[in-house]
This record gives C-alpha cells, sequence and structure tokens, in this order.
C-alpha cells in the first residue's frame, strides 16, 4: 500500500490534477488501492466506514464522476434508480417533497435517482418496459397503484428490482410504503362529525386506484357508524384540473345544497373547494368544513378553519429510497414494507 499522504499533499494534488479524476486518482491520494476505492465507493459492506468517508470525501472535492458504460461493464449494475412519475400529480406539496425525500435519501451512497414522466394519455407501461428492455436502471419507484396493477405484475414476472407507494393485492410479497387512507378516510369524517357535520362530501382519487378504494371504505364506515351521510363526488376526481375541481364543487353543491362537510385528498383539492364555497358566500368553519390531508403545514395557513391530517411524505420518500436500494443489493431479504397510519 502506498504511503498515506499529508493534507497538504492531498490539496496540492486536487488543485494541480490537469486531467479527468479516476480511481487511480483517488487511491494515490488516499493511499488505498484501485479496487478498495472503487467497492467504497460502490458502499461495499466488507469496507469500513470511515474508509468510505475518506474516499468520497476526496471523490466529491476532485470531482470525480463514475464512468457509467465501466460501471455497467464491470458490476452489470447503473446504479440509477428511476422514479416513474405521472405528471398529473400535486407537484406543489405531495411529489416534490417526495422526490427530494428520496434524493437525500440517496446521498452517500452508489446510487443516483433519476425522473421518468409519463403523461396522462400516455400507457403507463411504457416507461416501465423501456427501462426493463434496456436496463437503464437497477430498480423503479412508482405510485398511483392499482389493486392489480399491470406494472407491478410485468416487473414481478422479470423479476425486476421495484418497490410501490401504495399497496396492491400482491403487498405481501413485494416491497412498498404506504399511507393508510383508510385510516385518513375514517379520520376525515369522523372529525367533520365532531363538528356537528351530517352531509358529507369526499373528492377522491380515481376509483380505479387502491387509495381511493381506502379512502372511500375508511369515510364509508365512519359515516354508517355516525348515522351521517356521506357521498362520493361524482364526475370529478383528486387528478382532474383545479378548475374542474371547482365546477364539480359548484355542481355537488347545487344539486346537494345540505352539504356541510368535505373531504379532500390533496392540499390543491382543498383550495379549489374552498375558493368555490367562497365565490357562492358558503362560510369556512361556519356553514361548511373542509378537510384535507397535507404534507407540509400549509392549509391552516392558507385558512385557519382548515382541518388538516398530516401524511409524512417525507418519511415515505426515505423508506421507498432504503427499500430500492435493497431490493437491487440484497434481493434475496425479505422485502421492505412500512406504513404510515394518521392517529388525526
Amino acid at each position: 500500500m502506498a504511503p498515506k499522504k499529508t493534507e497538504e499533499d492531498l490539496a496540492l494534488a486536487r488543485v494541480m490534477s490537469p486531467v479527468k479524476p479516476t480511481l487511480k486518482t483517488i487511491a494515490e491520494i488516499s493511499g488505498l488501492a484501485v479496487p478498495t476505492v472503487s467497492r467504497a465507493l460502490n458502499d461495499a459492506p466488507d469496507i469500513g466506514a470511515r474508509t468510505k468517508i475518506l474516499v468520497r470525501k476526496i471523490a466529491d472535492e476532485l470531482g470525480y464522476v463514475p464512468n457509467r458504460a465501466g460501471v455497467r461493464l464491470r458490476t452489470g449494475r447503473t446504479n440509477v434508480i428511476s422514479l416513474v412519475l405521472s405528471t398529473e400529480h400535486d407537484m406543489m406539496n405531495h411529489t416534490a417533497r417526495l422526490i427530494s425525500a428520496i434524493a437525500g435519501e440517496m446521498q452517500g451512497t452508489s446510487f443516483h435517482m433519476n425522473i421518468t414522466p409519463y403523461f396522462p394519455s400516455d400507457d403507463p407501461m411504457k416507461p416501465i418496459r423501456y427501462i426493463v428492455e434496456t436496463r437503464s436502471a437497477d430498480a423503479v419507484i412508482m405510485n398511483q397503484i392499482l389493486p392489480e396493477d399491470p406494472r407491478v405484475a410485468y416487473l414481478r414476472e422479470r423479476n425486476f428490482p421495484f418497490v410501490t407507494h401504495g399497496r396492491t393485492r400482491w403487498a405481501d410479497s413485494h416491497p412498498y410504503f404506504d399511507f393508510d387512507n383508510t385510516a385518513f378516510g375514517r379520520i376525515g369524517v369522523e372529525k367533520l362529525v365532531m363538528r356537528g357535520r351530517r352531509n358529507i362530501v369526499m373528492i377522491s382519487p380515481p376509483r380505479n386506484q387502491n387509495y381511493a378504494q381506502n379512502m372511500i371504505d375508511g369515510g364509508t364506515g365512519a359515516a354508517r357508524a355516525a348515522g351521517c351521510s356521506m357521498r362520493v363526488m361524482q364526475g370529478t376526481t383528486s387528478d382532474n384540473r383545479n378548475e374542474d375541481i371547482q365546477l364539480g364543487v359548484a355542481r355537488h353543491l347545487a344539486e346537494f345544497p345540505e352539504t356541510d362537510g368535505i373531504v379532500c385528498s390533496a392540499t390543491a383539492v382543498a383550495m379549489a373547494a374552498v375558493a368555490t364555497l367562497e365565490s357562492l358566500q358558503h362560510r369556512l368553519g361556519e356553514d361548511v368544513d373542509v378537510i384535507a390531508k397535507e404534507a407540509v403545514p400549509f392549509l391552516t395557513l392558507f385558512r385557519p378553519q382548515m382541518l388538516t391530517v398530516h401524511e409524512d411524505v417525507a418519511r415515505a420518500g426515505q423508506f421507498l429510497a432504503q427499500a430500492a436500494i435493497q431490493a437491487v443489493r440484497h434481493p434475496e431479504k425479505p422485502p421492505l414494507q412500512g406504513l404510515d397510519v394518521p392517529t388525526g
């Protein structure tokens, strides 16, 4: 092993190096062997934490970027995890925070995240097939999960690592993280009932998605237990544009003027609902109450009368990243599975 260089030697080497840094450059500066440097950067379990910290520090200061083609040739991996997202989602609150948490959890590992978007008019299988067929990522993280999601069936059949933000009917056998939307639906109705509300409407996600069914089941059960009415808004879902949600709320209030409580599945939905209520001269917190789940404490700043339930999207992102990395590195281990259960 080469003698370890002083801090002055390291600083001089970093400044004077005229070429793109390589594994050999890091090895010369750190005094470690090239294979050790490579394994440290790839977070190998047999390399000590102090060695990994040293190697990554030098790599960062040198601006070292691994040759993806070389990594793939040596290991068969890309060190990329692809987050596959529909473009129709609550970027202001939910998805942006999820992306940030996933990226943050991958810091300090050999993995990097890319985002593969698809549009509502696209076949959601298209990006999944592309990733698997081109091997452009080592694993996939995806959301908007269906009970019998064809993407999950496809990935399971091909033994390709993946994690879902949501559960399928096969959830016992694959990694996932989910928010307990059954509990949210129940809590939402119960909180409105505590405010004296008896005629409630829920603006749910599209009913073919698993979390929409869970939310509706929870709300329906709570309404039945309280002896009050809960309808699911027809023709409008949380995936619609804000102006369409506003029109849907206005139509519902015209048809059911007795409505006095609204359960919303997302922050943007709640804001659209409140905007409609106020335009129709309904007083929030007096004539009608609105409750929504949110990832950041925003709605009560928007309107103090709002009722909210917290969804820990930061925890979800961290867990999804951990589960994806484990699925790649240790496919023999039981899949990581987590559930965020709101308490009201």
